[in-house]
């Protein structure tokens, strides 16, 4: 046992769960409270100016959230453009205009088209601008999701460049609206950019559709944070988890994140944790976040079966004392607009938009409820996602099912990332303690 495995237990040992303080949908198998919150209109926080941020629920949640996450937190940071003139927004390939019927903020949106199956880029001149230390959020709405990627492209005036990007969009349609993304870094080049000395913003919409439509608004900064993060989720409660995965992470003082399958684990289902594994361990540290139900959530048309779902599947969790059930994963990463609408209710944090590549986000601008993931079905791909968010700051969320599927790496790869983990300048955390982060920066 290495000495800086045993410093890392012994510091989560005595921070426990009172730490810093996942998630998503099974694809096909592949598939510190802030001072005062003086600055509440600059994160849309309605409630009265005095309150301390709120924190992380202690012990088993009640059925009901305390809050609207969605809308207490709907616009983090600082505004950046507002979209209002766009004079200084040049539509260099695709089509562009504003839009004032479909706006998340203000007056007006940014409505983006392609022409066909080309790619779409409006750019705006960042001369004089200093974005060192800083992370990007904008408000997106698309009627053509899935096959696409949202950049954000920062050009320095010598040619570097830093890429932010959102690789997948899983809102599903006919029902889509508003969320706020704030992608991690998805490459930079060689030569770190100068973001002193910048020269221009790109919004970039790549896709491989006949054509896509996307508005975009409420751009916003935030503060890079001193450190990264990574959250390791498991998906389906299967006991490669219990058997493999778990003891692992106890040499290696790692706390991860669990999204079972309520009915499977009733059943008893073959290969699947019973309710005493699953609380044995989250005596251990892990945290047991809700699931529920294993069928897109979209494909419900009745309002009151949303409805019903939800509160039934989070009283489950609630039911067995299991301590994160404000947060929630989406099964197969289905969600829509009226879906998003209920949820509100019963989960603080959750999502996904998740992707095969690497797909992180910055700590202090996501949206509550959409949250991007990566499948971590691949070794070489899953170390990037640490690396770039060590690098930059940001967190990696990455997805695991059970390791004889193609969605999930090997146990020797498994293996391979946790030490790569352990050698790297980054924590791993829980639902808790990234919603922590998110609630206090505002």
């Amino acid at each position: 046992m290495s000495q800086q495995r045993e410093t890392r237990r012994r510091f989560l040992a005595l921070s426990g769960a009172a730490g810093i303080t996942g998630i998503a949908g099974c694809t096909n198998r592949l598939e510190s409270a802030t001072d005062e919150i003086s600055n509440s209109s600059a994160n849309g926080n309605t409630d009265d100016p005095n309150e301390s941020a709120p924190t992380v629920t202690d012990g088993v949640p009640s059925l009901e959230t305390e809050y609207n996450s969605r809308e207490r937190f709907r616009q983090p940071g600082t505004s950046y453009d507002d979209f209002s003139d766009l004079d200084g927004w040049e539509i260099v390939q695709g089509s562009g205009d504003a839009d004032e019927d479909i706006v998340f903020d203000g007056e007006q949106s940014l409505k983006l088209e392609s022409e066909d199956s080309q790619n779409i880029i409006a750019q705006r001149s960042l001369e004089g601008e200093d974005l060192t230390a800083t992370d990007l959020s904008f408000a997106i709405r698309t009627t053509t999701p899935q096959n696409l990627t949202v950049n954000l492209r920062l050009v320095d005036q010598f040619g570097s460049e830093k890429v932010y990007s959102l690789r997948e969009v899983t809102y599903r349609t006919p029902e889509v609206g508003w969320f706020r993304s704030s992608p991690g870094v998805f490459q930079q080049s060689e030569y770190e950019p100068a973001m002193d000395h910048l020269d221009r913003l790109e919004i970039q919409v790549l896709h491989s559709m006949d054509e896509a439509t996307v508005w975009i608004d409420d751009l916003r900064t935030h503060e890079t944070p001193d450190q990264g993060y990574v959250m390791l989720v498991w998906d389906d409660g299967f006991r490669d988890y219990y058997d493999v995965a778990a003891p692992l992470h106890d040499e290696y003082g790692f706390r991860t994140v669990q999204a079972p399958v309520p009915r499977w684990t009733e059943q008893g289902r073959e290969g699947i944790m019973s309710v005493s594994e699953l609380q044995e361990r989250q005596n251990e540290g892990d945290q047991i976040v809700v699931h529920g139900t294993h069928t897109p959530i979209h494909e419900y048309e009745d309002e009151a079966e949303i409805e019903a779902r939800l509160r039934q599947d989070k009283q489950w969790y609630i039911d067995n004392d299991f301590e994160g059930a404000n947060y929630i994963v989406y099964p197969h990463n289905s969600f829509d607009r009226r879906s998003l609408e209920h949820k509100e209710t019963y989960h603080h944090c959750g999502g996904f938009n998740q992707a095969g590549n690497v797909n992180t986000t910055s700590v202090y601008g996501f949206d509550p409820l959409v949250l991007p993931r990566t499948i971590a079905h691949d070794l070489e791909i899953s170390k990037r996602c640490v690396d770039l968010a060590a690098t930059h700051n940001q967190c990696t969320i990455l997805n695991f099912h059970t390791f004889d599927a193609d969605n999930t790496m090997g146990e020797a790869d498994y293996e391979a990332l946790l030490e790569h983990i352990d050698e790297t300048d980054i924590e791993v955390i829980t639902f808790d303690d990234l919603w922590d982060l998110r609630t206090s920066q505002e």
